[in-house]
């Protein structure tokens, strides 16, 4: 299959996904077409299979925004008609659901069809999609993909109480490589960063007001008062400055550590023992999953898609929303014994098999056959 991905290029979990999709159909001899405005960040090896087409803006006095969504439109269009594209895969609805509607339309016009998959990924529909500005079109352009996925069976439903959908919304799960989180930890890596044997917990996110990076100091700051830790703070965004005021308020900064935006978390994951996620709401958490590959049990809030993947007291634990004593108290639990912390690394580590992405990609290839 000639196959297009329209989606965003950054670290966000739609991003990741769709870029990992991307590679995983290229190395099953699928021609993959990335169409985005620069080279996703997960798109750093070489494949025969894979090409890059960036979309581009051109800029003029007349307009204080450029639009972005027409020259994406015509992107897409260049790309369909000169590789002969077999469909399109578009990945987070804004804009790139009614980009790619636009684009089926023009193409029409020259004789072809080209069907338009579009996959939900959260906020799309959650938190942008539902601002009344977008709303209208992005209710529209949905229901006008010839097939629409959701990466959990809370954003589906989710879908369906905030928008008119009259099409069927088909859940396939975020998926990870699971081969590839299998890692081995280097001790001196987890020595630098825990010379006196502390227990080390990680978050990783966009550092945005949803994913409550406060209150993530602030498990860890009870945890470390009862079991010596450290703290890896992966990822950046807007929410950092605050965190990192906190840190500082509450004497914590020798125990922890802002390491930015990480290519490579496998193997910040291997020498990790527990995964925090606070989160007020979470599609699916595919940082999460990556973490729980990697045999890393997870403390989570219980919103929106984290119950689908964290069994609670079996691959980690979950408590409400804000509730920061219970979700420290469930760490230290974990976090006590060797024994239990091994018990609850093996049952994450299984239960990430069941999202491995051998067993997810399938699903897509299916869908894409039975449009073509």
């Amino acid at each position: 299959m000639r196959i297009g991905i329209v989606c965003y290029p950054t670290f966000g979990g739609s991003g990741v996904l769709a870029t990992e999709l991307g590679k995983a159909l290229a190395d099953k001899d699928h021609q993959v077409h990335f169409i985005t405005y620069q080279q996703p960040v997960r798109l750093n090896e070489f494949n025969a299979n894979i090409f890059y087409h960036e979309v581009r803006v051109t800029t003029y006095p007349l307009f204080d925004f450029p639009p972005y969504e027409t020259a994406l439109s015509s992107a897409m269009v260049d790309v369909i008609v000169n590789n002969q594209l077999d469909l399109l895969h578009v990945h987070y609805a804004i804009p790139h659901a009614s980009a790619a509607y636009m684009a089926k339309k023009i193409v029409e016009t020259q004789g072809r069809n080209i069907p338009v998959i579009t996959t939900l990924h959260g906020t799309d529909i959650t938190l942008v999609g539902r601002d009344k500005t977008f709303a209208p079109v992005v209710a529209f352009s949905i229901n006008q993909s010839d097939a629409i996925t959701a990466v959990s069976k809370n954003l589906r439903d989710e879908t369906y109480n905030i928008f008119p959908i009259n099409k069927e919304i088909e859940v396939i799960y975020n998926f990870v490589d699971v081969s590839r989180f299998h890692k081995k930890p280097i001790d001196a890596f987890r020595k630098v960063i825990a010379p006196n044997g502390e227990r080390i917990l990680v978050h990783a996110s966009n550092f945005r007001k949803i994913k409550r990076v406060l209150d993530v100091v602030r498990i860890f700051d009870e945890v470390n008062k009862k079991i010596p830790s450290k703290l890896l703070f992966v990822g950046d965004g807007p929410d950092r400055p605050a965190a990192e005021d906190l840190c500082r308020e509450l004497n914590l900064c020798d125990h922890l550590r802002f390491v930015g935006k990480q290519e490579q978390m496998e193997d910040i994951l291997a020498v990790s023992d527990l995964f925090i996620l606070p989160s007020e709401y979470e599609s699916f958490g595919l940082a999460a999953l990556e973490a729980m590959a990697a045999g890393v049990p997870l403390i989570s809030s219980d919103a929106g898609g984290l119950p689908e993947i964290n069994i609670n007291g079996h691959t980690g634990y979950m408590s409400p929303v804000g509730d920061i004593q219970g979700m420290s108290n469930n760490a230290v639990e974990i976090l006590h014994s060797d024994a239990v912390l091994k018990k609850f690394k093996a049952h994450a580590a299984t239960q990430a098999k069941k999202f491995d992405i051998h067993n997810i990609v399938p699903q897509y290839e299916a869908l894409y056959n039975r449009f073509l």
